[in-house]
């Protein structure tokens, strides 16, 4: 028996032992696949449902029947995307904790110029599309938000183990850093020389020891100072 035929049959036997539940995941997926090549490719608005469809083998009443609009493959997309990123800072701030949990988070964004130009531009090319559309923006403030539990999640526990009482809360400084890290990639897009791999780690690290030094220069007040409120009941020396 050849090569070629044990592969004919082993897939015609996957093929037959596809459930129907299973050919429309596989159908998403392949779907998904395409549309997150060509988004990358040409942005969002430039890609055509009749593209995607194409790109990915099937026709375009394939592509409606799994996914409402191009705006949901968009979301299909970026939600698969959110559940690799959010591993890999689970991963690193469970690992190193919080300041370098962040470090390696900004340098990974650093690194990814040359490489995922492409989708940074559609990103914030969709970014711009959901702000206008309130059930849209809904929507991707939603996954948005499921980047970042785990980075609060590990700057709570920061927080608590040193005993700190800054003047804005874990979830603030989180999304700060957050924030910055998505100006500092558009930044390095049109401005590699002076946004190099090593901005954003360092902006981190003086983020961090900046918040530090001033719960050092600071004491609670009475009973009113609470440990879990970053400067809640706190005064200067």
């Amino acid at each position: 028996m050849t090569f070629e035929y044990r592969w004919y049959q082993n897939t015609v036997g996957m093929k037959k032992r596809l459930t129907r539940a299973e050919k429309r995941e596989r159908t998403r997926e392949e779907l998904v696949s395409a549309a997150e090549r060509l988004f990358t490719e040409r942005g969002f608005h430039a890609t055509t449902v009749d593209e995607i469809a194409l790109e990915a083998g099937y026709t375009k009443g394939a592509v409606y029947s799994n996914f409402g609009s191009k705006e949901d493959l968009f979301f299909a997309v970026y939600e698969r995307r959110v559940d690799r990123v959010v591993a890999d800072f689970e991963r690193a701030f469970r690992e190193a904790g919080f300041i370098a949990g962040s470090e390696h988070m900004v340098t990974e964004a650093m690194r990814r110029r040359g490489r995922d130009d492409g989708w940074l531009a559609v990103f914030f090319e969709f970014w711009a599309h959901v702000v206008r559309r309130p059930e849209l923006r809904k929507r991707f403030a939603k996954l948005h938000a499921r980047v970042l539990e785990p980075l609060i999640a590990a700057n709570e526990r920061l927080v608590e183990e040193r005993g700190i009482q800054l003047p804005i809360s874990a979830e603030q400084y989180t999304v700060a850093v957050y924030a910055m890290t998505l100006g500092l990639s558009l930044e390095r897009l049109t401005q590699p020389d002076v946004v190099d791999e090593t901005l954003g780690p360092r902006m981190v690290r003086l983020m961090s020891e900046n918040l530090e030094r001033r719960d050092k220069k600071e004491e609670p007040v009475g009973d009113g100072a609470e440990s879990g409120d970053w400067g809640g009941g706190r005064r200067r020396r």
